[in-house]
């Protein structure tokens, strides 16, 4: 139940062409101590339950566990969520022998793109496609436990 990430900004939409499907995803946070977030997650009917521990030093890796839980759940559990509810559409793109997860934010958060890897191994090698822009691993600002208390539209880039 580990997870593997990096993480990279995206400064053109020229990923979307790639995407093989895209997705709204509504989320919220009923705890967001960096020792442990847990996370609720709205995609479509489907809800999860998403609890993360604490980042590795370098922020490639940390414990996850999910559990699907109805839409219908999810949508309560939203409402006890702590403020700053956030929603982005994620486009899914094959590259290479991985997928990455590119999420365009909106509401608070537009403006924002993100694209994620998930990987096997911390030191594992992945193609990186010309869209993606600076590697943001471990930068705790790009969490999105952070974005929906300091949301991209108060920076001051």
């Amino acid at each position: 139940m580990q997870e593997i990430e990096r993480k990279f900004l995206v400064t053109s939409d020229a990923f979307k062409g790639a995407s093989k499907r895209h997705f709204r995803i509504v989320q919220g946070f009923l705890n967001t101590d960096p020792e442990r977030t847990v996370r609720i997650r709205l995609i479509g009917e489907k809800g999860f339950l998403t609890v993360k521990g604490k980042s590795s030093n370098n922020g490639l890796s940390r414990f996850e566990w999910e559990t699907e839980i109805t839409g219908l759940e999810a949508e309560a559990l939203l409402q006890l969520c702590e403020e700053g509810i956030i929603e982005k559409i994620r486009y899914e793109i094959e590259f290479g022998h991985h997928t990455y997860e590119v999420d365009v934010f909106l509401g608070d958060n537009d403006g924002l793109i993100i694209a994620e890897i998930e990987l096997q191994a911390e030191s594992e090698n992945f193609k990186r496609p010309s869209w993606l822009a600076k590697e943001v691993t471990g930068n705790k600002r790009y969490y999105n436990s952070q974005l929906s208390k300091h949301p991209f539209k108060h920076w001051n880039t």
